[in-house]
């Protein structure tokens, strides 16, 4: 843009400006909005090298306002507003926190210690079955007795962990 075209556009934004902001206030909906797009026009008409004419002033400048406003709005759509950051962070963190890892640590010890207490097939049998989740059916195929004995020694495996848990927990 030649000096005389920027001097021109510079100044009918200067002398129209009202003008200027009532049309981009009726077209964008938001009179702040309307105001800071014309002064990012201001920065536009002296920062950019163009050439030719501009016929219609006006219409050039509320052309390239609107432009403005647009890509303002693209970007504050991209931004995340401080309301929403307090909201997620007043969100709950689901991971355990200190006191709870401790007591986790501590329940896990103490059923560690339980599990040590029960026969050899008995906590083989839980193991098998809980821990690394094998079909009651395969249980007893592995250790060669029937699947009533599998469910009897489970039974009887649940039965002394909850009762003992419970000790615990009074």
């Amino acid at each position: 843009m030649n000096d005389d075209a920027r001097l021109s556009l510079t100044d009918y934004l200067t002398k129209h400006y009202a003008n200027l902001r009532r049309r981009l206030t009726r077209v964008l909906g938001n009179g702040d909005l309307a105001g800071d797009a014309l002064q990012d026009t201001w920065l536009r008409l002296h920062g950019r090298e163009e050439e030719g004419p501009v016929k219609s002033p006006g219409g050039y400048l509320v052309r390239v306002a609107v432009n403005i406003a647009v890509d303002m709005q693209r970007r504050q759509s991209r931004v995340v507003s401080f309301d929403e950051v307090s909201a997620l962070l007043e969100q709950a963190d689901p991971a355990p926190n200190p006191a709870q890892t401790a007591e986790i640590r501590s329940d896990l010890d103490q059923m560690v210690a339980l599990m040590d207490r029960l026969p050899p097939r008995r906590r083989q049998i839980l193991i098998m079955v809980r821990l690394e989740q094998l079909q009651q059916k395969e249980v007893a195929k592995r250790l060669g007795v029937t699947v009533s004995v599998v469910e009897h020694e489970l039974r009887r495996a649940h039965d002394f962990m909850d009762q003992q848990m419970g000790r615990y927990k009074k």
